[in-house]
Order: C-alpha cells, then sequence, then structure tokens
C-alpha cells in the first residue's frame, strides 16, 4: 500500500503485461478482474465471499447510487466502503454506459444528461461536474469520466460526434476531479469500430496526462474480432506505464484475448448474472444446470476446485436449486463463476510471468474445448 497512486510494471509476455496498481486502500494485481457491485453489493454474494475469492477491487455504478439509496446519504454515512464494509479500492463508473442502456429515459446535450428514473420517473441531471462530485461523494478510489458510449453497429457521424463530445466531458471531468491525494481519473477512450475514431480519442486523452486510461464501447454488438482489432489501435497509443481498462468486458476467452492485447483491467456482471442463470464457467466450459443430464449426477462441478460451491455440492443438487428457482442456486453457481474468474485471472499473471502466456492460452482454450465430463 502507498498514499499516492502509482501502477508498476513487473513482467511483459509479448504484450501482455503483469503489474500492480498501489493504493492507500490497498494493492490491485493486474491483470484483474473486477466484480460489479452495482448498488453497493455484487449481486447473490457476501463481500467476505468476493474478498476470499481474490478481488483486489469491486466496482460500483454511480447512476444507480446517485438514485438509491443516493451520493449525499453515503458520504453522510461515511462513504461507501464503510457503508458496504469493504476495505479495499473501488472503482466507480461514471454513469455513461447509462446513456447508452437508459436511451430511451433520457436527454442529452452538451451541458451533460437528464436521467428519468426508471425507479420512480424523477429526473437526474448529469454533467461531467456532477458525476466527478458524486464519485467524490461515494469516496470512490478510481473515478470514470463521463463519456457517452455508444451501442454498436452505428453511423459513423454519430460514432464520431459521441467519441468527440465524450473528449470535451473528460476535460471538464478532470478540472472537476483537482488533485485527490491516493486516488485517481481516468479517461475513456471511445471511437466505435472505426480505427481512425479510435486513435484520435486515444491521442487526444493521451494529452491529459491522468493516471488511467479505459476503452469503452466495446462488446457493445460487435464481434470479437473488431473488439482486439480496436485494442490493437488503442493500446499502442496509450501511455505504457499507466494501466489500461477494458471496460464491460467479458467472457473468460474475451479476457484471455484481450490481456494478449496489453489490457490490465476487466469488469462485467456475466459471472453474477448467468450464475443466477443457471450457468455455470469452469475449466470444461460452460454448464448449463438448468439440463436434465444433471438431474441425478451427485458429481461436483469441479472436485479440484477450492471454491467450496464448486467442490462440495452435486450437479444434481445445483440442478434441483435452479429448477425450482430456489435463490440458493443463483447463490452458489455466482460463487462458483466469480471463484472460476479469480483463479483465471491467477492463472494469468503466473504465466506472464513466467513468460509462457501464449502456452497458458492454448492449454485453456483446450480445456474448454474438450468440454464438460460425460454425462453419468
Amino acid at each position: 500500500m502507498t498514499e499516492t497512486f502509482q501502477f508498476k510494471l513487473l513482467a511483459t509476455d509479448g504484450k501482455a503485461r503483469r503489474g500492480e496498481v498501489s493504493m492507500p486502500r490497498g494493492t490491485i494485481r493486474t491483470p484483474a478482474f473486477m466484480p460489479v457491485g452495482t448498488v453497493g453489493t455484487v449481486k447473490a454474494m457476501y463481500l467476505d465471499q468476493v474478498r476470499e475469492l481474490g478481488a483486489d477491487i469491486i466496482l460500483g455504478n454511480t447512476y444507480h447510487l446517485m438514485l438509491r439509496p443516493g451520493a449525499e446519504r453515503v458520504a453522510r454515512l461515511g462513504g461507501l466502503h464503510n457503508f458496504i464494509r469493504w476495505e479495499r479500492p473501488i472503482l466507480t463508473d461514471s454513469g455513461g454506459f447509462q446513456v447508452m442502456s437508459l436511451s430511451s429515459l433520457r436527454k442529452l446535450n452538451e451541458q451533460g444528461v437528464t436521467f428519468k428514473s426508471h425507479v420512480d420517473g424523477a429526473l437526474y441531471q448529469m454533467s461531467p461536474e456532477r458525476s466527478i462530485e458524486i464519485q467524490g461523494l461515494l469516496d470512490s478510489d478510481i473515478q470514470m469520466q463521463l463519456d457517452e458510449c455508444v451501442a454498436l453497429p452505428a453511423e459513423p457521424g454519430e460514432i464520431e460526434r459521441a467519441m468527440e463530445m465524450s473528449i470535451r466531458w473528460a476535460e471538464r471531468c478532470k478540472v472537476a476531479f483537482g488533485d485527490q491525494p491516493g486516488k485517481a481519473m481516468f479517461a475513456i477512450v471511445q471511437g466505435g469500430d472505426l480505427p481512425k475514431l479510435r486513435e484520435r480519442s486515444a491521442l487526444a486523452l493521451k494529452e491529459l496526462d491522468l493516471k488511467g486510461y479505459a476503452v469503452g464501447g466495446l462488446a457493445v454488438g460487435e464481434p470479437q474480432e473488431v473488439m482486439l482489432e480496436m485494442l490493437d489501435v488503442t493500446c499502442p497509443i496509450l501511455p505504457a506505464e499507466k494501466p489500461r481498462y477494458l471496460m464491460g468486458v467479458g467472457t473468460p476467452d474475451d479476457i484471455l484475448k484481450s490481456v494478449a492485447h496489453g489490457i490490465d483491467m476487466f469488469d462485467c456482471v456475466m459471472p453474477t448474472r448467468s450464475g443466477r442463470h443457471g450457468l455455470a464457467f469452469t475449466r470444461y466450459g460452460r454448464i448449463n444446470l438448468r439440463n436434465a443430464r444433471h438431474a441425478e449426477d451427485l458429481r461436483p462441478l469441479d472436485e479440484q476446485s477450492s471454491c467450496p460451491a464448486t467442490r462440495d455440492y452435486s450437479r444434481a443438487y445445483l440442478h434441483h436449486l435452479i429448477r425450482s428457482n430456489e435463490s440458493l442456486g443463483g447463490m452458489l453457481l455466482s460463487w462458483n463463476n466469480l471463484a472460476y474468474y479469480q483463479e483465471l485471472m491467477a492463472g494469468i499473471r503466473k504465466a506472464i510471468e513466467e513468460g509462457r502466456y501464449a502456452d497458458f492460452m492454448v492449454e485453456t482454450q483446450e480445456g474448454w474445448q474438450r468440454g464438460d465430463l460425460p454425462p453419468v
């Protein structure tokens, strides 16, 4: 731990990077996966479990926390860390993703966004300055700029307009963030699936000399190969001595390949959302516990796992819980999935340190391709 925000590269293997982000609240081992704690909870998980699985940092959602319980209330209650009992770093997104996902409930102009709450219909103003103010009230350790995320496919003119405005909003966010010792603000590279726009965005944001950079607006409708192409355009422009965060990504395969293209940090709701719907991620690939083949299978998901949810509960019981819509089913599979994601990240870090990341990728993908155990 340090009193300032620092990023140190410890090893590289091709474009893959092994590093550490040091902050007053703890060290983030990279490549890192950040479980998503949208409203101050990683759904269906105790934060003690999330901590024990090896997560160094979690993510909170500025838009949702603004609605309830409210940023000012969280501040009065001692900040988000005290409120949810999480002493390690927290990254908050800016509300920019909701500009896309809640497009029917918002109005957008140069000054910012007006949201109509999906909870009670009340109107909320979100400018770049207000986004940073909310994140400060939450006492977030890494704060993201407000940006406009465009769903793909989209018209080139629309992508360019949103990208240029996001650059202007990044400049305003930097001023609003000011000097916050031990904390960081990250800018977000936009530009859709157009290489020239990605390049322009990265070059402009690099000039702001921030402590970290994110790549946004990917995994929003484009094929994986397009996402990786955009990373090849963007990552070489971004400062090598600063962390790179690919927002909202993704599947284990997305993560494995994006690390090979130079990404350090990830977040995604996929492991917990999939768990609540009966889908398990394992070294055998994806396993759908709704399938009847598991109904009388007393084997666990993976007897070699260190996670109790994976090792100690039979597939038959998990199948029963999911088919019965019991909450425990989603809890156990979310536990399994987050455990698998953190085990994957630990394996990635170790492989980069040992200079064998290409081999690790092949071995991991071969495990997925072999598939699940034969039915009993």
